[in-house]
This record gives structure tokens, sequence and C-alpha cells, in this order.
């Protein structure tokens, strides 16, 4: 793998994508200094004219899209949302490559390149009228149009964006639909020499995209390190580290050799313990025996691995709390895959048990959510070549938040239950709403009480649909609920490699929290996610994690291993 060929096109991928989606704005007229003399609508047109005369002519559904956009803008800032939309289309681009190379792409037709080496234009284009992404008559026309008048990269970058719509039916974590406004801000190229899209198919070789776990990983770390070196930089000038900069601040690509490591000893520990296997045992090249007990010690271990025996495959829970691009959970994947054949399955029938009954995972950060989710699905698709059309979600989540949610929107939900069922529900929503304020500032340090799950979910289901009822609000409780569902669970191995932060670098309420939650690993977030570890992880299951060898003999970690012990 060409790891300097990948660092300099992640690191200029992020520049040239942030400069487009810049440029798109500034033609809508968002950005720094930017000013909007008028918006008139023209019969099925809206015109934006800015100063010195300039106008830009989008459709009236196009200029909904922008309100859309300006609200979010002053929501989240200018920059931020620069930030998201050129992440999001890098995290498709690069997914899109993968699929293509590995001719994991429905329509068999690539998007970013071509099946014949001496053609720069993608068969995309070249087959743009007969390709099969289910196209309205009038999305021909325009198509047509395009093609007619010779704009290539107009008519490139339209027939990437109803790809996206396409995969949407099998990839949907990751090829939303949910912001429109995103579309109008793609601007793509295949012509110039020194466009992304170019830089991605020509300096980067295809073999490197054979393992999609190990290409996305390192293009996710290249890709923030920019990012990560501003934000030290602002640490230095005693500027707080924000809840948008931990992901690039923290996030590590694990090396494979790790990852195996702590996963052979966790999940293959967990299942050999009740099923010894010298078959999987040898196949495990950094599996490490247990040194020999004394008699008495190792009559007790035994007798608390006892139960182990009836475990079944689909019993083993995995969680990786901190998941960033899904390195662990993909060779937790390839590890559960062995213990599943072993036991008789197929691998159609292990691959969708994998996906709903054994893998959970977690992170703060929403691309690297997306990355996750699709280099778990990629090695589903390994094993089994229909897991598209099976419609399966993984457990794995973005950390979501409640800001911006009034309990005046629990109004409408319940109405099939008894005055207690909802009351008691309703309660545990308005709980859940206080815990999941600012949730992506702790993550999965957030601690969750068991509820009544069942009880929430009949609540949520009984909703009586008004012309007030807002389906995106609706979205936003039903995840939230999912993922408090998972950071109640206790798991049997709990594999990760944890965000680093000193507490020098912490805002004042991550600060707070950890001093309030987490009193004896405040020093550092590495330090407070030992004791999260442990306290997701069942009586006998297994922690795996890295960590800094200090929390072993410096005082300040010293009440934390008084906890442990």
């Amino acid at each position: 793998m060409d790891k300097s060929a990948i660092e300099k096109f992640s690191i200029n991928a992020r520049v040239k994508l942030r400069n487009s989606v810049d440029s798109s704005m500034a033609k809508l007229g968002f950005g720094p200094g930017r000013e909007v003399e008028s918006i008139q609508s023209v019969g099925d047109i809206t015109v934006i004219t800015l100063p010195g005369g300039i106008q830009t002519k989008i459709s009236n559904d196009e200029a909904k899209y922008r309100e859309r956009l300006a609200e979010v803008i002053t929501k989240d800032g200018y920059d931020n949302v620069v930030e998201q939309v050129a992440y999001t289309w890098f995290n498709r681009l690069i997914a899109i490559r993968y699929m293509e190379v590995n001719d994991f792409l429905p329509t068999h037709v690539r998007v970013l390149s071509s099946n014949n080496p001496e053609k720069t234009e993608p068969d995309l284009v070249s087959q743009c009228l007969t390709v099969n992404l289910g196209l309205s008559d009038s999305e021909r026309g325009i198509i047509s149009e395009l093609r007619d008048a010779d704009r290539l990269d107009e008519l490139f970058s339209k027939m990437f964006i109803f790809e996206c719509r396409s995969l949407n039916k099998i990839l949907p974590e990751l090829f939303t639909l949910t912001k429109p406004y995103e579309n109008m801000l793609l601007n793509l190229s295949y012509t110039s020499p020194d466009s992304v899209v170019r830089s991605l198919v020509d300096d980067i070789p295809e073999d490197d995209f054979r393992d999609a776990v190990q290409i996305i990983g390192w293009m996710y770390q290249y890709y923030n390190s920019e990012l990560k070196d501003q934000t030290f930089a602002d640490l230095k000038k005693n500027v707080k580290i924000p809840k948008e900069r931990i992901p690039a601040a923290t996030q590590l690509f694990t090396p494979d050799w790790i990852v195996r490591y702590m996963v052979e000893n966790s999940v293959g520990r967990v299942w050999l313990e009740g099923h010894p296997d010298q078959s999987l045992r040898s196949s495990w090249k950094y599996y490490v025996d247990e040194a020999e007990q004394e008699p008495d010690v190792a009559a007790k271990l035994a007798e608390i691995r006892a139960p182990r025996a009836d475990m079944m495959p689909s019993d083993i829970k995995v969680i990786d709390p901190c998941m960033g691009s899904g390195h662990i959970l993909v060779y937790a994947f390839d590890v559960l895959m062995q213990i599943y054949l072993s036991y008789g399955y197929s691998k159609s029938d292990a691959a969708e048990m994998i996906l709903t009954d054994n893998l959970y995972g977690l992170d703060i950060d929403d691309r690297a959510y997306q990355l996750a989710y699709f280099a778990v699905m990629m090695k589903a698709r390994q094993y089994d070549p229909d897991v598209f059309s099976k419609n399966l979600r993984p457990n794995l989540h973005s950390i979501p938040e409640s800001n911006g949610i009034d309990v005046s929107a629990l109004e409408g939900y319940g109405k099939v239950l008894s005055t207690l069922e909802q009351t008691t529900a309703r309660n545990d929503l308005m709980y859940l709403l206080t815990t999941f304020r600012d949730a992506k500032t702790y993550g999965s340090l957030l601690k969750v009480r068991n509820l009544d799950w069942d009880n929430i979910d009949k609540f949520l289901k009984g909703r009586t649909i008004t012309l007030f009822s807002n389906p995106e609000i609706d979205s936003r409780f039903h995840e939230i609920v999912d993922v408090a569902k998972i950071l109640s669970k206790k798991f049997d191995a709990v594999i990760t490699n944890p965000p680093y932060m000193n507490s020098s670098g912490m805002s004042s309420d991550l600060l707070q929290f950890v001093k309030d939650d987490y009193p004896e690993g405040k020093i550092d977030l590495f330090s407070c996610f030992i004791s999260r570890c442990e306290s997701f992880t069942k009586s006998c299951g297994i922690v795996s994690m890295i960590t800094q060898q200090g929390f072993m003999f410096l005082s300040s970690f010293e009440g934390l291993r008084s906890k442990m012990c």
C-alpha cells in the first residue's frame, strides 16, 4: 500500500473539496462578507442577484433547499457546514471507488474510471443514457442536453448524484437523501488533470482498494491531519478543543497487528473458553494461551467460565465504543465468521447474524460512522453477495444529540398506551433528552440506566400524525433510543483504541463531566474510558483496549488503579 500517495491525496482532497464547496456557496450568496442583493422567482426559476450584477439561476425546489442551507449555516456556522459537506463527498468518492474496483456496484458500471485503461472518460459518462439508475424522463432530458452541449463535467456531476441516489437503496446510512442542499454544492470534474477524481483514479493503485478497512482508515486519518495540526496549534494558544474538533484531535488509525491481537484475545478467547477448538486456535496468529494457574485458581476460573459452554455464536456481543472508521469491528467480523463456520453455519447466514446480533459500534463523528458502516457492510458483502438486498442495518451509530428537541415534541405519541404507561414512557424520554444534550462532547462515556425499552418503543410507534408532526424529530427520537439501548447494555468483549486528550485540552463542559462521572480517570479521556469499558462489560467479559503505560505507575492514576483492583 502506497501510504505516501494516500496521504498526499487525502490532504489535497480536503483542500480541493472545501474550495469547491466554498465556491458553490459563493454563487448562492453565502460566506463571510458575501451579500445577496435580491432573490426573485421567475416562473420555474429563482434568480439570485449578487453584488456587481452577478446572477445565479436555480430551480424553485433548489431555492427551498437554499433556505434550508441558510438555516443550517446559522445553526452550525459557515466553516463547519463547508467541512461537513466536503467530508460527505469525500466519503462517497472513496466508497464508490472501492465498490467499482471490486465490482460491487449494482449496475457493474464504473463511476469514476473506465474498464478500458486507455480511457479517461468514466464509463458512467459513456453510458449515461443506458445505465439503469432509475432516471425520470426529465432527468434523461437534462443528461441529453448536457451531453449534446459537451458540458461533460456538469454531466459527470449530475450522474454522480444520480449514482449516489441509487446507492441509497442498498447503503442508506452512507448515501443519505436527507440533505438535498448538498447536491447543489457538488462540483466534480474528471477532465481537469488536477481534479480530486483524477488524483483518486490516477495516483492511487487499484490494488490498494482491495482492502476496504485499510484504505478507508488511512484516508480518514490523513484527511483529518491538517485539521488536527490546526487544533493542536490552537491548543498551544490556550484554545480548548471544541466538540467539532475532538474526532480530528484524537483519531488514530490502529495498525493491523494490534487490532488482530486485541480481537483474537477477546472475541476469540470468549469462544474458546467454552468451545475448545484447536483448528480455530491455530488460525489466530496473535492469540496468547493463558499461563498455567495454581489448581485452586484454575478450578475457580473453570467455574466462572462454565456458562460459556452453552454459548451460541449469536450470543457473543462485541462493541467498539470509539469505532472510528471501523477497523476493529471489521476484523471482529472475520473472527466471528470463523466461529460461525466452525459451528456449521453458511457464510450468508453467518454474515446476516453478525450484522444483526454480534457487532455494535459507536462514535461521535458522523463521517467516521459512515465509513465504519461502509467498511462493515463491505466485509459482509465479501461473504454474502446478496447482503445488499436484505435491507439490514448493523448496530452501528453516530451518537446523536437531543439539542433543539423540546419536550412538547412528545405530544401525539403513546395514544395506544394506558395513562400510566404513557407517563412512564414520557418521563423516560425526558430523561434521555436531558442525557443526550451535547452528547457529541461526551460520546460513549455517557451512561444510561436501563429503562422499559418495550414500553418506550410502543410509545413511539403509537404516534398520532397531524399537520404539525415533524418526521425529522420522530427520526431523532428513534435514533436516541437506539443508541441509549446500546449504552445501557453489557457486552462479552469490549475492544477499542480510545481517544487521548489531556484535561488541559478539554472544554469546561467536558472537564466538569469527567470530574463528576469519572473522578479516578479525569486526567485524560483514555483513563476515563478504562472505567467506561469496564462498566460496559459483563461480569466475566473481556476488555481489550490500548492505553498509555503511564496509568500503571503515575500517582495521578492511583485512584483508578485502586478501583480496578
